[in-house]
């Protein structure tokens, strides 16, 4: 007969081990100390096996039945419960070793795989390392949305929204590699949409004012720096490009007999390769540095080690120094105010300009058919912007001359 909840309670040891039978192949098994564990006897491939179901009172008669009902139906199934109990205890010690960074970790690899731009690595680990202290060590199976959130909460704390919402989105993008590598269940940060400060876009300071400009360029001629910045600082307003891609530029891009300067993609925020028309003006700057910068990797190496880029403020502080600081003017601002002056001339499609900036359509069916991407257009675009921003300077030198004569 079955056993009752009074029956096991009273089982006492004795001399031997011995062997309370329940009903299904369940019996209690009570150890001469007492102890008693609940067992299951069963058949596998013509083979008597036995598996353990717990040690009372942890586990109660009633908890044993239902773990004997759920192994039977498992049998029942083709499915030998011993092997999926080692296969489930295989995959929790797994988890258990799927922690918050080894998956960052893994998932960072694959980013430099893809040859995501070097700045854009640097970020991404700046921004884990905010999260490693706290979540680190955390298998990544068991962090909860308000884990996540307590870190960012932290960062918020500190006025830095910016820096929290771009965590965010970077370990959304953790938790869903951890998802498609079978680590983990869900995105847990998709719970946390809209519990963040959204910040207040603030938008990089930019001259757009065409006698302001020609001020701008009349004070970067005037620059008595180190040559290679002076250099960088005079092609930034012709070309117009990122900040980070005039950094990185690399002699072996330039095609000086095309006259164009090809990006790669891995260096482009898009991921698209980039091509620049190099107008009289950028030729002739180049040349300016080629002396002193040919036969190096970089065309506009950092000071001191030439076997790296130019670093990210240099532009930015040489601004400051010809009193562009404060809000004024920016390295990136050369972008919004050539795509203003651009613009406001009514002399060039729209999309040309957005071409030259390197932005993509976000249009599929646009952009597939916009193979020849406005290159005539823009060859002859990039020339004029120079010649109109030696205009503008030149209109700034002549209105200036009166104040200086005096």
């Amino acid at each position: 007969m079955a056993l009752n909840a009074l029956q096991v309670q009273n089982a006492k040891g004795r001399d031997r081990p011995y062997k309370v039978a329940d009903s299904g192949g369940l019996y209690l098994f009570v150890q001469p100390s007492g102890q008693r564990y609940w067992r299951l006897a069963y058949r596998w491939d013509r083979k008597q096996r036995t598996m353990a179901l717990g040690v009372y009172p942890d586990v109660s008669l009633a908890a044993a039945r239902e773990k004997r009902d759920a192994t039977r139906k498992m049998l029942a199934s083709g499915r030998d419960p011993v092997a999926v109990a080692r296969e489930e205890e295989r995959a929790a010690k797994l988890a258990e070793q799927a922690t918050f960074k080894v998956i960052a970790q893994e998932w960072f690899s694959k980013c430099e795989r893809e040859g995501r731009a070097d700045i854009t690595l640097k970020k991404q680990q700046w921004l884990l390392d905010f999260a490693y202290p706290k979540l680190g060590d955390r298998p990544i199976a068991r962090i909860t949305a308000h884990e996540v959130y307590e870190v960012l909460k932290t960062i918020e704390a500190k006025g830095h929204h910016e820096t929290a919402r771009r965590l965010r989105g970077t370990c959304g993008q953790v938790f869903r590699y951890a998802v498609a590598t079978g680590r983990s269940e869900r995105d847990v940060c998709a719970d946390l949409r809209g519990a963040l400060v959204t910040p207040k876009v603030k938008h990089l300071a930019a001259i757009t004012n065409a006698r302001e400009v020609g001020e701008l360029m009349e004070a970067i001629d005037a620059f008595d720096g180190y040559r290679v910045t002076h250099a960088a600082l005079r092609l930034a307003p012709h070309l117009f490009v990122r900040p980070g891609e005039l950094r990185h530029a690399e002699w072996a891009e330039f095609d000086f007999k095309e006259r164009v300067w090809a990006i790669p993609a891995e260096k482009m925020k898009m991921r698209r390769p980039h091509f620049v028309p190099l107008s009289r003006q950028a030729l002739a700057i180049l040349d300016d540095v080629r002396p002193v910068t040919a036969g190096q990797r970089y065309v506009f190496p950092c000071q001191g080690k030439r076997d790296r880029p130019m670093c990210e403020n240099t532009l930015n502080l040489a601004l400051q120094r010809l009193g562009y600081g404060g809000g004024r003017m920016t390295a990136h601002g050369f972008r919004a105010m050539a795509s203003t002056l651009l613009n406001e001339s009514g002399r060039w499609t729209a999309d040309a300009i957005e071409r030259q900036l390197g932005h993509v359509d976000a249009n599929a069916v646009r952009r597939v058919y916009a193979r020849g991407e406005y290159w005539p257009e823009r060859i002859r675009m990039m020339q004029a912007w120079s010649d109109e921003l030696n205009r503008l300077r030149a209109a700034a030198s002549f209105a200036a001359a009166p104040a200086r004569a005096a």
